[in-house]
């Protein structure tokens, strides 16, 4: 028996469930290749970016710090999310013309970054929660197809008064399609998963590192 034959004979049931395998499978690829378009581009659009801003830094150029940051040749950066929330903070506390301790100032421009930095991670981690359902719950679904297929194959069996070898392979053979077709949906999706969050890890630690790199410089200025 071939797919097409094995698709004609599954209850309506069975059918609604491999469908919805196929859509989990669509939207956990889409995901995985829009993220890896995002991460793709926040790369190679931060490393271009470190050498222009810290150019600007180290010649006491702030606003033009800022207007790099600010540039949408940097869009997709997470460098330079967090780093333009630091120097927009600090060149806010010097044009207030409040008379602010240099810890303070300090303090100010780290909890700007902080919050930069969060909401930069979060907006890593876009369409991740899909991936781990799919990976986590594909399976069952599957599963739930095979389950109801066994049901099918044996009512049939009972309706036909047929208990063969044969009659009952081919039942068999039917609901097993479904535990198939949940692990090939659920396999991919948690490789997409764990090599995202890998490099979602990566992403965060260069946050880490810019942003305290980047309260050094606010320090010693």
């Amino acid at each position: 028996m071939d797919f097409l034959e094995l698709w004609e004979q599954m209850g309506l049931a069975v059918k609604t469930l491999m469908l919805l395998l196929g859509i989990m499978s669509m939207w956990s690829v889409g995901v995985f290749l829009e993220r890896l378009f995002t991460f793709a581009q926040a790369t190679k659009q931060s490393k271009a970016f470190a050498p222009q801003v810290a150019k600007h830094l180290k010649d006491g150029k702030l606003k033009d710090a800022i207007a790099v940051s600010q540039s949408k040749n940097f869009k997709y950066s997470h460098l330079g999310k967090v780093v333009l929330a630091g120097l927009q903070e600090f060149q806010f506390q010097q044009d207030t013309g409040v008379e602010l301790s240099k810890d303070d100032v300090v303090d100010s421009v780290r909890r700007a970054i902080q919050r930069a930095a969060a909401l930069t991670a979060a907006d890593l981690k876009k369409g991740m929660g899909s991936l781990a359902t799919i990976g986590s719950t594909a399976v069952f679904v599957g599963l739930l197809g095979t389950t109801l297929g066994v049901i099918n194959a044996f009512q049939g069996i009972a309706a036909t008064g047929s208990g063969g070898l044969g009659a009952v392979s081919a039942g068999i053979a039917e609901a097993l399609v479904g535990t198939a077709i949940g692990l090939f949906v659920a396999i991919p999706a948690v490789w997409f998963y764990n090599y995202l969050t890998g490099r979602i890890e990566y992403f965060n630690v260069e946050m880490d590192n810019s942003s305290s790199e980047l309260v050094d410089y606010f320090i010693k200025k």
